[in-house]
């Protein structure tokens, strides 16, 4: 972490009324502290240290004598303990003239990513005379944010992505037409060459499924679980990746198809819903950016009620959309009131998904996903012109 950076931080605890911000780590407890302080690279850390920025003078650092060096790497005086009696005096101490403090804390565990300090240390704090306040803001500002060129890398793996998804219909479609088997792993298996081929990187396999299957919005095709996809036969492929340079930043889309010449009525239906429930979520976006604040919920909301007033409430079972970063699932504002409500605000720099999905159990599911990434003058749809209808690959 760079002086500018921490005093970047300490101007924004300062706007924030807070005394400081700080970060406990213990092996993988906290992927938002292990980021910031740079751990990535230092494998289990088998005993707890800390950071503590304030929000004026140096930062400090606390850590075990066992590991000492820790933190070296980071600006700060420096403490030690050893036992556990000096692990309690060296915290009080850390803490020293902070009272409100910052932390991955959520209240009542609202924002589950954020949510990372365990209840003893709060406990600890508490004792102290600590009040802890969610570093949530903080963290959506000095993590999620994206640089101009890390904007570029995701617009670039869009693109792919979108070219990638309508060869693997066309490689589905080829096969069908020309009566050679192929099954859902197949797909899955065009897919990764394909990212192979052009330098994309994935943390997870994408999601292929055929009827039923698509009707799960996390299944996984494998060797075994994979369905042959035939004549008839509806279609899902949501798929993610990104450059494989240090900071890329993912794209993450899902596209719908038949495998006939048109779709039945109830499956052009349920699209329909989707789409204009997509649209419904883009166009607030849009329409209120940069000018007006927009929070994560009120995206999900504008989303929701489109499916909700069509009858399909029950079957819209996830959030609307998730922060993207360098994970596919980023560390900002997601766009939710149903599985958590998110009150962050959106920020300049920083990209998100809107993918509404209705899920018909035993039949089949629709999900349509596009990503918004935000600059300080519009709301961009990135990776080109959004699905606007069922891909019919026997037309």
């Amino acid at each position: 972490m760079q002086p500018e950076r921490i005093a970047e931080i300490q101007q924004a605890l300062a706007e924030a009324e807070l005394d400081a911000w700080l970060f406990a780590v213990f092996q993988g407890n906290d992927p938002i502290s292990v980021d910031l302080l740079g751990l990535g690279g230092h494998g289990l850390i088998t005993r707890r240290c800390y950071y503590l920025i304030p929000r004026q003078g140096e930062p400090r650092r606390l850590v075990h004598d066992l590991e000492p060096a820790m933190l070296d790497h980071l600006p700060g005086s420096k403490a030690g303990y050893r036992t556990w009696q000096q692990h309690r005096q060296e915290m009080e101490r850390l803490m020293r003239d902070c009272r409100r403090v910052a932390a991955q804390y959520s209240p009542r565990n609202e924002l589950p990513t954020v949510s990372r300090l365990d209840a003893g240390t709060a406990e600890l704090l508490a004792s102290f005379g600590v009040e802890l306040a969610t570093s949530a803001d903080l963290v959506q500002r000095f993590v999620a944010v994206w640089t101009p060129e890390q904007l570029e890398s995701h617009r670039r793996a869009n693109v792919e992505l979108h070219r990638i998804v309508r060869e693997a219909f066309a490689f589905t479609a080829d096969h069908l037409r020309g009566g050679r088997a192929i099954d859902e792993h197949r797909i899955l298996r065009f897919i990764l060459e394909s990212f192979e081929r052009v330098g994309l990187h994935t943390e997870a396999e994408p999601i292929v499924g055929v009827n039923a299957h698509a009707a799960d919005p996390h299944y996984e095709p494998t060797p075994e679980t994979s369905l042959p996809v035939r004549p008839g036969d509806f279609l899902l492929i949501d798929l993610w990746a990104k450059e494989r340079a240090p900071g890329s930043i993912y794209a993450d889309i899902c596209w719908c198809g038949v495998c006939a010449a048109a779709p039945t009525d109830r499956q052009q239906e349920v699209w329909n819903v989707a789409r204009e429930a997509r649209d419904a979520g883009i166009t607030l976006v849009k329409s209120r950016w940069p000018s007006t604040p927009i929070r994560g919920y009120e995206v999900d909301d504008a989303v929701r009620q489109v499916v909700r007033n069509a009858g399909y409430g029950d079957q819209f079972i996830h959030r609307t959309g998730h922060s993207i970063g360098v994970q596919d699932h980023g560390q900002g504002a997601n766009m939710d009131n149903l599985e958590t409500h998110d009150t962050r605000r959106l920020i300049a720099m920083t990209g998100f998904s809107i993918e509404p999905g209705i899920y018909l159990p035993g039949e089949f599911g629709v999900r349509t996903e596009v990503n918004l990434a935000l600059t300080s003058t519009a709301a961009e749809v990135t990776g080109g012109e959004p699905q606007r209808d069922l891909l019919r690959l026997l037309a």
